[in-house]
């Protein structure tokens, strides 16, 4: 293996250790969720995505109707999806994110970014802040790469 290509595969370990690290760090500012793997997956998608039929999300997540058949019952159990006639097909129904799913994700997103702010202020000197600013847009463009 060439040098560059050594360096970039330590590189990318170092990076997916780091990175699920702090994944995990930040997954426990959250309050503790009964919620499966599944269920938040959906629920993300769901937020990032908009409104979806139950068929749409099962091909979307990888999974038998059957299942996301069981997943939406739960979030619905949960007060945290609603469905709705499907505008395109009565047939259908359109599930979205209720009032109470979308208020989780924006506590959950601030507990977050507050343990992250409060990190970054007492981790790291003036000078790291800035290369750790540097690093994002990098980050970003590895994220989106394919």
């Amino acid at each position: 293996m060439s040098g560059q290509r050594a360096d970039a595969s330590l590189l990318a370990g170092e990076l997916r250790v780091v990175l699920g690290q702090l994944l995990r760090r930040l997954r426990e500012q959250t309050e503790g969720s009964d919620l499966t793997r599944s269920q938040s997956s959906v629920l993300s998608r769901l937020e990032r995505e908009g409104s979806a039929t139950a068929t749409a999300l099962a091909r979307a997540e990888g999974v038998r109707q059957q299942s996301m058949a069981k997943i939406i019952h739960a979030l619905q159990d949960a007060g945290l999806v609603s469905g709705s006639p499907d505008p395109n097909d009565g047939r259908k129904s359109l599930l979205s994110l209720t009032e109470t799913a979308r208020e989780q994700f924006r506590t959950g997103r601030r507990a977050k970014e507050d343990w992250l702010t409060n990190a970054i202020e007492t981790s790291l000197s003036a000078e790291e802040i800035g290369q750790l600013s540097s690093s994002t847009e990098l980050l970003r463009r590895l994220a989106q790469s394919l």
